[in-house]
């Protein structure tokens, strides 16, 4: 890692008031720091240069009906908000009484008022009185009638033309769909709603409806649209909970085809759901005819001006969509593409055809991270067990697409075609779009082709206890390890260490085994350190601060104990750490506005602790958060100049924190290397190419 000596400043300390916390620490820095972490995989970085549904109706339904569960962009803070509560549109999350930060206590709790004063501000506002009538601009005057639904994006009434009109459709319809946003909801705080923009830009496009008419009457942003028919969900309940394989391969074939135009338009709608398939109206020549509404959630995965795929990220408190049918992606947080909708599509299939997802009927403060879990957890052949050979295969595919690669719609399509009838007329959906686009050729061959290998499933696997060692191109130098070391061995091996002008330099844990590796070029000019049975003990780490002594490694076991690296030399100036029950990102976050670093993290059980300090040399931090090792997620990272200086795990996650240094660096080569035990038969190779073991780290999975 690059050596990050800085300048000096002093800081006060700050007083500490519980136990567990992220207590802040002063002092004056000489030297230089260096951040840890782990994780691994044989990967190799480039050189720097909801809830349930309610009661269905069967009534004529509009584009803009919902039923309130999904979820725009929204803060989480416990790993189940971290990955999305699922129900409710907007969601103001507390803040988890297990996670104690100390110093910040004031300002966080000022942070939560305001928090709650917007909701309610917002709650205020949106139930301002709607107009009885509506006229935008040239429009024709509507009088309102009965409530369609009320989601997450506003409310959808029927209107009813005052005078004139013909016709079910079109702007001369006698009825339209009037969908309303209050100006003061969080979607329209700088003007109209984004969903105006993606509505503007998709007039005409296959399988969406038709704006008609757009504007702004007293405190509401209106659009006036076309009626449309039943949603997927109306009519799968009215069917005894279970639609035909034909049917819903027929809903396949038609959603496929519509997202596909919808994603060459350069959008993709993020809350793909049996709620927002809509059929045409009862009756009319397009009762057969399927549409994809709500644009609310849409984002753009294309660039406007550039044309290039957006950049990839991750922010786990921010979760869109329905908690049901959300991606995984889309539960961790990370930058939506048409991956996504695919995925989504996938799991809204395989409950239309078996009435039941796996994830049903979690409870509980954390049901978004349990429900990604699960998602995680459950394979393709335990998810379609009962369902056709099809929708396996689907849902195999899209599941281990990459963030960017395009989606083959033609041969996605042809998956369902062996299900689907020959005669159109008599189809239960119409699928004109996937006609339109030259189907109906003939099956594919999806699993291999022109003797291509079989791609690497990117989920899933049988537990298993798996090592991740991370290491970095350094300048040659004397590196030493131990593992499975027990309790009573520490110190030895230490000691013994320090004799030799050895430093440690980076620890982990193996059930209650110790792994310590010790370099001899560090910036530490001396150490001290503490085994203890409480994780992250604060009256120590204080007394070690009153020293002038930083914590630069620690480790925890499955016994709850730990231990603790404090050392001098660093560049640090102030230190900040904090204990909790569930990934502190949204601590994180905050810290890294107040100028701090993660320089640490580890977890003892089911615990996190995370240590950040000043003036750590680092310009920018991003995390990866999964459930297994996120691979894909690194190697973006890799090609966009971060290296891995901080990892933890514990059975349920793994957190990566990845940085880019303030100083240029040379060509700083990293790579990750996945084995079952530690990695003692590997380090010597990596040695001789002057590549050293900087984070080892114990994962709980086996996603080979």
């Amino acid at each position: 890692m690059p050596d990050l000596r800085s300048g000096i400043p002093k800081s006060k300390r700050v007083n500490n008031i519980q136990e567990n916390p992220a207590v802040l620490v002063p002092t004056r820095r000489r030297g230089t720091g260096r951040g840890k972490g782990s994780k691994a995989a044989v990967l190799k970085s480039p050189p720097l240069s909801p809830v349930d549904p309610g009661h269905p109706s069967t009534r004529p339904r509009t584009v803009g009906r919902g039923r309130g569960r999904g979820c725009k962009a929204m803060n989480q803070d416990k790993n189940a908000e971290l990955f999305g509560t699922g129900i409710g549109a907007r969601v103001h999350v507390g803040f988890d009484p297990e996670m104690r930060e100390v110093a910040a206590i004031p300002a966080e709790l000022a942070v939560e008022r305001s928090a709650k004063q917007l909701a309610a501000a917002e709650g205020e506002g949106s139930t301002n009185p709607l107009p009885e009538r509506v006229k935008l601009g040239n429009s024709p005057a509507y009088k309102l009638e009965r409530k369609l639904g009320k989601g997450g994006f506003g409310q959808v009434y029927v209107g009813r033309r005052v005078t004139g009109g013909s016709g079910r459709t079109g702007p001369n319809a006698v009825e339209v769909a009037l969908k309303f946003e209050h100006r003061n909801s969080k979607g329209c705080s700088y003007g109209p709603p984004f969903e105006w923009q993606v509505y503007s830009t998709l007039n005409g496009c296959y399988g969406i409806p038709l704006v008609h008419y757009k504007g702004r009457q007293g405190d509401y942003y209106i659009l006036v649209m076309d009626m449309l028919g039943p949603s997927l969900w109306d009519v799968w309940n009215s069917n005894n909970q279970m639609l035909s394989e034909e049917m819903v391969s027929c809903i396949a074939v038609e959603a496929i085809s519509i997202l596909q135009q919808l994603h060459f338009k350069g959008f993709v709608h993020g809350d793909v759901k049996p709620e927002n398939f809509l059929l045409g109206q009862p009756g009319s020549s397009d009762a057969k005819k399927l549409y994809l509404v709500d644009l609310g959630l849409a984002s753009r995965w294309r660039d406007s001006s550039s044309g290039h795929h957006v950049d990839y990220d991750q922010k786990p408190d921010v979760f869109r969509g329905t908690v049901r049918y959300a991606s995984v992606h889309a539960h961790l947080g990370r930058t939506g593409s048409r991956r996504d909708d695919l995925e989504s599509l996938a799991y809204t299939l395989i409950f239309l055809l078996r009435g039941k997802l796996p994830w049903q009927g979690i409870v509980g403060e954390n049901k978004g991270f349990l429900v990604c879990r699960k998602k995680m957890g459950t394979s393709a052949e335990m998810l379609c067990c009962l369902c056709p050979p099809p929708f396996r295969q689907f849902l195999e595919r899209v599941t281990n697409m990459k963030f960017d690669e395009e989606p083959d719609y033609s041969k996605l399509i042809s998956l369902f075609e062996g299900s689907i009838g020959p005669n159109p007329v008599s189809l239960p959906v119409r699928i004109d779009g996937a006609l339109k686009v030259g189907q109906k050729r003939g099956r594919l061959l999806v699993d291999l082709e022109d003797g291509a290998q079989p791609r690497k499933r990117v989920r899933l696997g049988t537990p298993a206890s798996q090592w991740i060692s991370v290491y970095s191109s350094r300048v040659p130098m004397k590196q030493r390890y131990h593992f499975n070391v027990m309790d009573s061995r520490l110190y030895q091996h230490a000691e013994k260490g320090k004799e030799d002008g050895l430093y440690i330099s980076c620890i982990a844990s193996s059930g209650n085994l110790w792994a310590v590796v010790m370099d001899a070029v560090t910036v530490f000019t001396s150490q001290v350190y503490e085994l203890s049975p409480v994780f992250l003990r604060k009256e120590w780490i204080m007394e070690q601060w009153d020293k002038n002594y930083y914590i630069t490694s620690f480790a925890g076991a499955c016994n709850g104990s730990a231990f603790v690296v404090m050392s001098k030399g660093t560049a640090y100036t102030q230190q900040s750490y904090k204990v909790s029950d569930v990934f502190p990102f949204k601590w994180i976050n905050k810290k890294w506005k107040d100028g701090f670093s993660v320089t640490s993290m580890s977890t003892a059980g089911s615990r996190w602790g995370v240590v950040m300090s000043r003036n750590a040399g680092y310009s920018d931090q991003v995390v990866e958060l999964d459930f297994l090792y996120p691979s894909e997620g690194i190697h973006r990272r890799w090609e966009n100049g971060y290296r891995i200086t901080s990892t933890a795990a514990t059975a349920d996650q793994t957190a990566i924190i990845l940085s880019t240094s303030k100083r240029k660096l040379q060509d700083v080569t990293q790579e990750t290397l996945r084995t079952s035990a530690f990695p003692s038969t590997h380090v010597k190779d990596k040695w001789s190419n002057n590549l050293y073991i900087s984070f080892p780290i114990l994962l709980n999975w086996d996603d080979t």
